[in-house]
């Protein structure tokens, strides 16, 4: 492991980090509020942050390898998550504590959608559209990473997907083709959130509402510029066009890169992951609209769309409200939250387990029982035509037990500092899943609970957004071993 190079590869990304400060520097210049010297300073911090870090080690060149990665791709998140915070803490009018702001800059940059910050409609724009930046700057980092880098390290399964999607093929070292995907999938992630913001915009949105939401809704990030969230709109062509882009933010993005060079959708049928994703989805749409309209708890019309609008913002954990579903029966905020464990596709923006483990535990379940019945009989597990190996499945199962493991040691945590089991439950599957809202205290925001709950948040929305044994591995005392 050569940790001169990843200091390089830090170095270089807080200072590229910085120059995105530039954005919202520019709508405080427009509206001449009082966040330009936050963001100015923040700005200046950063930049100076990954300056000292590259300058010692700017001449030095190794292969990234294996282990790299981990590190590399572990520190991106955390060290920009703490970076990032420095506006909310430099911007007196926030009055955000030093935990508030890290806390924020995390959820924003993890795609998570849990916030602390109350009253959005009366702060600045340029605070506003920082949040959504955040969120769609960590979206296509989870991308890049997810596609191109996890399958090589062999997390928890994601090697399905080497020989399908537009990444490196190497085992041993991380090749310059990461280059390449990287800059496909950027294009295609720049599109498809061009494509989503002239939607808005011709909706109803104004301007500045449908980028800002778009920039949230292609990340699946769930961060609004309103309290209301979508709900502030009242407008049921948004809520039908945020859903049709969900849900194609929730599909593989190497997917979309390989139809949109392909000029043809026979990607997407031929994919098992998408498939499942997708009757998983339209399961739970039947579900929730059946169950409005049985309990009466809307009309006919308000259950379709909202049934429709909140089914598929949970699942895919974006996190965007149109109503409060704490308040409607128990049955459906608990299974909607228990459907966000999957989340969306390898390669997406969701956060979750990911639909293809999910996928892969239940076909392995059929092939017990089927091995029940004919013990003597040779039946191989397969995904679509491929035939999956032992160790992706011994890899997935381990991915599992361990997701749960510390998703029950996290909410043992939470519950330690005195929170109710609701919100202890609901505030470690919203974080570990990158879902945003949950039920109990943090049904609103995240406000109200102590620090150290918030911490220990942090550490679940970092956990679920590095598949959890990418962050695990740096704590094992063989990792350092030279």
């Amino acid at each position: 492991m050569h940790l001169t190079i990843s200091m390089r590869i830090l170095g270089l990304l807080l200072m590229l980090f910085s120059s995105t400060l530039l954005v919202p520097m520019g709508f405080a210049l427009l509206d001449d509020d009082h966040t330009i010297t936050s963001f100015a300073s923040a700005l200046g911090l950063t930049f100076l942050a990954g300056l000292l870090l590259w300058l010692p080690v700017q001449h030095v060149r190794h292969e990234l390898r294996i282990r790299d990665g981990f590190l590399v791709t572990s520190l991106f998140w955390t060290v920009l998550g703490i970076a990032g915070s420095l506006p909310f803490i430099l911007t007196e009018g926030l009055q955000l504590s030093p935990m508030d702001a890290i806390f924020e800059s995390i959820s924003g940059l993890t795609t998570t959608g849990a916030t602390v910050i109350t009253g959005l409609d009366d702060l600045p724009r340029s605070i506003l559209i920082y949040r959504q930046l955040l969120q769609w700057l960590g979206g296509i980092g989870i991308i890049v990473i997810a596609v191109a880098v996890l399958p090589m390290l062999g997390i928890g399964g994601m090697q399905l997907y080497r020989a399908e999607i537009p990444g490196p093929t190497k085992d041993r070292k991380l090749t310059p083709r990461i280059a390449e995907t990287a800059k496909a999938l950027f294009f295609v992630y720049l599109a498809l959130t061009v494509v989503c913001a002239g939607a808005y915009w011709a909706a109803g949105m104004s301007g500045f509402d449908a980028v800002a939401h778009s920039f949230s809704t292609v990340a699946i990030g769930g961060f609004s510029t309103h309290d209301a969230s979508m709900g502030y709109f009242d407008n049921n062509s948004i809520l039908l066009i945020c859903s049709l882009f969900m849900v194609i933010s929730g599909l593989n993005f190497g997917l979309h890169f390989l139809s949109w060079r392909r000029r043809s959708l026979n990607g997407y049928r031929q994919d098992s992951e998408s498939r499942f994703f997708l009757g998983v989805l339209l399961v739970g749409i039947a579900i929730t609209c059946s169950y409005l309209i049985l309990s009466d708890v809307l009309t006919v019309e308000d259950s379709l769309i909202h049934g429709l609008f909140m089914t598929i913002s949970i699942t895919t954990t974006s996190g965007f409200a149109t109503q409060d579903f704490s308040a409607w029966p128990t049955f459906l905020p608990v299974m909607l939250i228990m459907f966000s464990f999957m989340g969306g596709c390898v390669g997406s923006t969701a956060g979750g387990m990911k639909s293809v483990r999910l996928m892969l535990i239940a076909k392995q379940g059929i092939r017990e029982l089927k091995q029940l019945v004919h013990p003597k009989a040779v039946i191989p597990l397969k995904i679509g035509r491929h035939r999956v190996e032992a160790t992706v499945v011994s890899a997935v199962w381990s991915f599992f037990a361990v997701y749960m493991f510390v998703f029950v040691t996290m909410m043992l945590a939470l519950l330690g500092t005195g929170l109710d089991f609701t919100t202890a439950f609901s505030a470690v599957a919203a974080c570990l899943n990158n879902l945003g809202p949950g039920l109990g205290e943090v049904a609103a925001n995240y406000a109200g609970i102590s620090d150290v709950a918030k911490g220990l948040l942090c550490l679940a929305m970092l956990l679920g957004r590095l598949e959890i044994f990418t962050l695990l591995v740096l704590f094992t005392p063989m990792f350092w071993r030279l």
